[in-house]
């Protein structure tokens, strides 16, 4: 067979297993010759050999034989070979120079099982999510990371005061240069830009530094791996796969607490990269100290390097997100009209979740484009009447009054009582600074709370906090954390 005859055997490939598969497994692979019933190919990695003869074997062989070929059975050649035009500079194969599998017979064998290929085994440096090539599109070797979503670039995240350390500390680990905390460890609630980020550090380090493996997958993927190569008795190539990255980039780390062999194979790939001064970059919901069953010795390691808490949102962050989204938009639907206040009235009642805010834009520019109509507030009201009342506040009178008193140690009873000495008298006003803020009561109703005090009781209290909120940093500092606690 000549190597025009692979190319358009290879193009046949391609129509049965499909793009993604094809880009992954079968494009790497080099047409050496057949000889004697064995066709031989050439394979960058030992990994990607054992995965091809096992998931798409019986395939080439029955496509071979369908060209006119007389093959029995395929054999990998693992080293050295001219390198491929788009690939990043090949590491030094740590497998043995060949090695051989032999497949089914050469009758005509069944379609292989490609459901049970994972679809996650696609390195980051193949294709992004949308399907959408990437330069470098096949590496040589090949990892298992799983596929980078092309919308999340540190070009279209948007920086305001919750989440600018965590975005600076991102940036600084994309230069690709000495390690200078590791491991990076970003943590936050849902929707907060931790998996953005994520991406957007893998992205700038394909482009900046080519050279590096880079691999970026969530914990559940890395469990899974391991899994897989238990039950595959491959537990010596899994190791090498992970511990010859130059960047790994776990994402959800959560996921892994109470697995134990898990965290095991997780905390001696951690300290074999760190030994290496490899970087490692962690994602979680909560702070490492925090995740529940995740053992000692992992929440330790995790914390050694920079923690940076991504804060909940606040309203002006918000803006600056619907105002980058609409420009992206306004490409998507030319000439249509938004209403002045809009944005600022979904940047105020939507405040739990940056996905569902965006959700909320995009559902409302669809919907207006389809009944060509201008966005406006009435418009945006009928459109997103149910997300608006799942984002209403639910924050009670009592929960303050109760979050308030735990966080000064004081006696509810004393809050709320009669007595005006300092000590419960700051906690009180501040408590009616933030049933003003996050509650629709009126201030009667919240003076009567209160020991049944009067509206301007209320009133005077509210303003002195406004005043010393400005003036008084850990005024300030209470009420942010206060509001952090009851909006959470």
């Amino acid at each position: 067979m000549t190597q025009d005859q692979w190319g358009q055997l290879k193009q046949n490939l391609l129509n049965t297993v499909g793009k993604n598969n094809f880009a992954t497994w079968i494009e790497p692979l080099e047409f050496v010759e057949i000889a004697d019933g064995v066709a031989s190919f050439q394979a960058p990695t030992t990994f990607l050999g054992n995965y091809v003869s096992q998931n798409f074997g019986d395939l080439i062989v029955h496509k071979l034989n369908e060209g006119g070929a007389n093959v029995r059975r395929i054999h990998f050649r693992v080293g050295t070979s001219t390198p491929r035009p788009q690939a990043p500079a090949a590491r030094p194969a740590a497998a043995p120079a060949a090695y051989e599998t032999v497949t089914a017979s050469a009758a005509p064998a069944a379609q292989p099982r490609l459901a049970d290929a994972p679809e996650t085994i696609r390195p980051a440096t193949v294709e992004s999510i949308t399907d959408s090539p990437v330069d470098g599109a096949i590496a040589q070797d090949l990892l298992p990371g799983a596929p980078l979503d092309a919308r999340f670039t540190f070009d279209t995240f948007v920086v305001g005061k919750p989440n600018e350390l965590a975005h600076a500390a991102a940036r600084r680990v994309a230069e690709g240069g000495p390690v200078t905390f590791n491991p990076l460890f970003l943590y936050g609630g849902v929707g907060l830009g931790k998996t953005h980020l994520m991406h957007a550090i893998a992205w700038e380090l394909q482009t900046k530094r080519p050279d590096l493996n880079v691999v970026y997958l969530s914990a559940e993927q890395f469990m899974y791996r391991f899994v897989q190569a238990l039950r595959d008795r491959k537990m010596m190539d899994f190791k090498q796969l992970f511990r010859s990255v130059d960047v790994l980039m776990v994402d959800d780390v959560q996921f892994i607490a109470g697995k134990d062999s898990t965290q095991e194979e997780f905390f001696h790939t951690f300290n074999a990269l760190v030994d290496q001064n490899k970087q490692i970059i962690i994602s979680a919901d909560r702070a490492p100290g925090e995740i529940k069953d995740l053992e000692d010795r992992i929440k330790s390691r995790l914390q050694c390097g920079l923690v940076v808490d991504l804060h909940p949102t606040d309203y002006e962050l918000r803006l600056g997100i619907l105002q980058s989204k609409v420009e992206q938009h306004s490409q998507q639907y030319p000439g249509l009209e938004l209403a002045p206040g809009v944005l600022e009235f979904l940047a105020h009642r939507i405040s739990t979740n940056v996905r569902v805010l965006e959700g909320a834009l995009t559902r409302l520019f669809a919907f207006a484009s389809l009944v060509g109509r201008p966005i406006t507030m009435e418009l945006t009201q009928d459109c997103l009447a149910d997300v608006l009342r799942a984002s209403e506040r639910k924050i009670t009178v009592e929960e303050i009054q109760r979050k308030v008193s735990e966080h000064y140690n004081i006696r509810l009873s004393d809050m709320i009582g009669p007595k005006r000495v300092r000590t419960y008298a700051r906690p009180r006003q501040v408590a009616m600074y933030l049933c003003k803020q996050l509650t629709s009561r009126s201030l009667p109703e919240i003076g009567r709370r209160f020991g049944g005090r009067d509206h301007t009781t209320v009133m005077h209290g509210v303003k002195r906090i406004e005043e010393l909120r400005q003036q008084d940093g850990q005024i300030a500092e209470d009420l942010e954390l206060l509001r952090r606690a009851l909006e959470a």
